[in-house]
């Protein structure tokens, strides 16, 4: 995505809107810090803190090492993971990452696209 200036909070609250299956919708700066967003409210955190901190990081890594492709590949759209509690989406936004997480049983073939044309209009 270009550099153009992006409103993450309202973002966030758009995606968190979007779908109830939505649990977690949050930007995670290249360091691997959340900057905006945060849990649906009343939804139950599946880790603690400290895990969330672990997986920020771990998130930021891979984001930065899936850019090693781009040249060859193309940049990558989103990336997602599907897990037995949980669906993890990512997007790249400028040097930061939107990370979005579901129901596991969310609807992997609608959500990534309802977040996409969220960070574009």
């Amino acid at each position: 995505m270009s550099d153009k200036i992006y409103d993450y909070a309202k973002i966030c609250g758009s995606i968190l809107s979007a779908d109830p299956k939505i649990r977690f919708a949050g930007v995670i700066n290249e360091r691997g810090r959340l900057v905006a967003g945060g849990m649906r409210d009343n939804v139950e955190s599946l880790e603690n803190e400290k895990d969330d901190e672990m997986i920020f990081m771990e998130l930021a890594l891979r984001v930065k090492m899936r850019k090693e492709f781009d040249k060859q590949l193309g940049p990558v759209n989103f990336a997602m993971a599907s897990r037995q509690r949980a669906l993890a989406i990512s997007v790249i936004i400028n040097e930061d990452i939107l990370y979005v997480v579901a129901e596991p049983d969310a609807d992997y073939g609608i959500l990534p696209k309802k977040i996409l044309e969220i960070i574009n209009s």
